[in-house]
């Protein structure tokens, strides 16, 4: 249980498996007052699990589709009533509660997986131990590192935020830990390197995936000794930092491919957050925008709602919440008049016209009225997977990493998938 009345909890799935409701016949009995008295079983199936809804009243739920009879990888989050259910496989994992709070420094989110974020946050945010934060392009990542350096202990110390991917290659080095005068051509003056600037604070490491193979080594020594040395320099000096990562690459493949090391990837992954990207967690667009429109203009920008609403909860977000933000930004721009409300204004999309446009309908898909509902949409849905597969595929040049990533789908459902239409990465 991640999100509820009955968190924290949790319950073995027996062969067989286990029936989740309100009855007291069920395995997984809840409280909670949308679920069934049967509203769903839940039984393990090789790697994965097979999920059957029980004809519940309120439904069952993944990433905002209902569903009857499904089979999921482990690691889902099942959503019946108000009550959020993860599904864990052999492996074991520590399952943190989603929490109550609806922010967590300057970020916002009433969705799940925000909630379930802060709930993470809320146990490391005054502790020691490295934090690596993943997550697509746009998403946060800095938000986050922040927002833990102002919620905790060091917030009266320095934040310091180093991007790993805007440094020229020669001054790498230099960046991290500093030089001495003369330590090489053009150091004309000793300079403290990042992690001496953030001595008692917190240093964010931004697209980590882009350090340099032969710096990785030098930052694992000084992660283990928490002492740096100046380029040029005889002497180290310790240093008080906590280290808290960034990156939208997936480190784990890169230690499998050799581009990273392991053991730098497990100092800094002590603790993992993955940000969700913003299109699984459109509920928290009124809320982001709203706070968008107070931050770019003084006055109230009314109801969040209408076409405009419509709009930008269809859209994809493939640069997550700072596109929106982009977006608004322009929008306030080309108001030509402050304090516009958020109704009347005149929102663009990657060059398509503000609300109130709206395309053509797209013919019907032809069906076979001689079968069954169920059937024909089984058929409908099963050659539009391996349609879009396929072209995912030839896209990513069979990557599956980046397939995961351009599509939003899990890795291990992705492999489900692929497994289902006798596709291969």
């Amino acid at each position: 249980m991640v999100d509820g009345p009955d968190v924290p909890r949790e319950v073995a799935i027996p062969e067989g498996g286990v029936t989740v409701g309100s009855g007291p016949e069920c395995g997984l009995r809840l409280s909670d007052k949308r679920v069934s008295r049967n509203h769903v079983h839940i039984a393990a199936d090789g790697d994965g699990f097979r999920v059957r809804d029980l004809g519940s009243t309120n439904g069952s739920f993944l990433d905002g589709a209902r569903l009857d009879d499904a089979l999921l990888p482990a690691g889902t989050t099942l959503l019946v009533g108000k009550s959020a259910l993860r599904l864990l496989g052999a492996e074991r994992y520590q399952v943190v509660p989603a929490s109550t709070r609806e922010r967590f420094g300057d970020l916002l989110g009433k969705s799940l997986p925000m909630r379930e974020v802060f709930g993470v946050l809320e146990r490391v945010v005054d502790a020691e131990a490295s934090v690596l934060i993943e997550g697509e392009t746009g998403t946060g990542k800095e938000v986050v590192a922040r927002a833990l350096h102002a919620e905790g202990r060091r917030a009266s110390s320095p934040f310091v935020a180093l991007d790993c991917g805007a440094i020229a290659p020669n001054l790498v080095e230099s960046e991290f830990f500093g030089h001495v005068r003369g330590a090489f051509t053009g150091a004309v003056d000793t300079r403290p390197g990042a992690f001496e600037r953030a001595h008692g604070g917190t240093l964010f490491l931004d697209e980590l995936g882009e350090l340099p193979p032969e710096l990785q080594p030098k930052l694992l020594r000084v992660l283990e000794t928490r002492e740096v040395r100046k380029v040029g320099a005889a002497e180290s000096r310790r240093v008080d930092v906590r280290v808290v990562a960034g990156t939208n690459r997936d480190l784990q493949e890169m230690v499998d491919e050799g581009t990273f090391r392991a053991d730098l990837y497990y100092r800094l992954a002590v603790v993992h957050v993955l940000l969700p990207p913003l299109r699984a967690r459109i509920e928290d667009l009124p809320v982001l925008i709203e706070k968008f429109l107070r931050d770019g203009a003084a006055a109230s920008p009314g109801a969040i709602d209408g076409p405009n609403l419509e709009l930008l909860a269809g859209h994809a977000w493939p640069g997550n919440v700072r596109e929106l933000r982009n977006v608004l930004q322009r929008a306030l721009a080309c108001a030509g008049a402050p304090g516009m409300r958020f109704c009347d204004l005149p929102i663009h999309i990657g060059g398509r016209p503000r609300a109130g446009r709206r395309e053509a309908p797209a013919e019907a898909a032809k069906v076979d009225l001689d079968v069954p509902f169920s059937d024909a949409k089984e058929r409908l849905v099963d050659g539009f997977e391996r349609a879009y597969l396929t072209a995912l595929l030839g896209a990513t040049e069979g990557n599956v990493a980046e397939a995961s990533r351009r599509s939003g789908l899990n890795r291990r459902h992705l492999y489900d998938l692929l497994k289902k239409h006798g596709l291969r990465a």
